[in-house]
């Protein structure tokens, strides 16, 4: 039975209210992203991207959620455009290809469930 210590990277302090979209600034040509949590049973990330920028199509096992925290990006699953703007969330269900295209500069919230998707 192992004794190790669960591995928890959090990168902002408990108990404190943050501006979630000032977590990250845009940055020209670029996507910035900062790690809030991340644990054993998964992520939280914000990201700013700049207009154009683009995280390529690919696949992983978990669920995740995809919350725009400003501006507009296609999110394409399983080969279907998504136009989502400011406020709306989708979910990029485990095991089905998908990527982020920046239509205009956007924010946006990535959580990431790390329990395999059957």
């Amino acid at each position: 039975m192992s004794t190790d210590t669960p591995k928890v990277k959090v990168h902002v302090d408990g108990a404190t209210a943050y501006p979630l979209a000032e977590l990250t600034q845009y940055q020209s040509g670029s996507i910035v992203s900062r790690t809030l949590l991340q644990d054993e049973s998964g992520t939280l990330t914000a990201f700013a991207f700049d207009a154009g920028q683009a995280l390529s199509e690919h696949t992983v096992p978990f669920n995740a959620f995809i919350q725009i925290l400003d501006g507009e990006a296609e999110i394409t699953i399983g080969g279907q455009p998504l136009t989502v703007k400011t406020g709306e969330i989708v979910l990029m269900p485990g095991r089905i290809s998908h990527k982020v295209q920046a239509v205009q500069r956007f924010k946006m919230l990535l959580s990431m469930f790390k329990t395999p998707v059957a």
